[in-house]
């Protein structure tokens, strides 16, 4: 799928939360600078959230429990090791929420269950969208073309 500029990565974040249930993990790949926090932000003001969504980077996980689903927003690009994880605590959202996930390959296989979306920037702002979607999403992906 392609997406042509950053509206359409809004777009496809805003799509994603009308279909987002408890226990899914939506695992964000991509280079620096490929969308991955824009998409979550889309998803997450599309749920509700009223307030600034930033990158969380530096506190590695940020939740939103008020949301319904309630989601934590997680970037593992700080990880060293997927030991860390177990520091985390971020099974403990699933059996209520949701989990985003970007930079999931510091954590290989952790996630069998997630929707993987692969961003891999083009020229100018668009974007290459590639999903690998497992039997949970099956029926909820492809979502409705994202035009923008």
């Amino acid at each position: 799928m392609m997406l042509a500029n950053e509206a359409a990565t809004s777009a496809l974040g805003s799509a994603l939360a009308l279909v987002l249930r408890p226990g899914d993990v939506i695992a964000l790949s991509g280079p620096l600078g490929s969308g991955k926090t824009t998409l979550a932000r889309a998803l997450l003001h599309a749920l509700g959230e009223p307030g600034e969504v930033p990158s969380p980077s530096f506190a590695i996980v940020q939740p939103y429990d008020d949301l319904d689903p309630p989601v934590w927003h997680a970037d593992l690009y700080r990880l060293d090791h997927p030991s860390e994880l177990t520091e985390l605590g971020l099974d403990e959202i699933l059996g209520d929420g949701a989990l985003i996930v970007e930079w999931p390959e510091r954590a290989p296989g952790v996630w069998p269950e997630a929707l993987i979306l692969s961003l891999e920037p083009l020229d100018g702002t668009a974007r290459r969208l590639t999903a690998t979607v497992p039997p949970p999403w099956e029926g909820r992906w492809p979502l409705p073309p994202v035009r923008r």
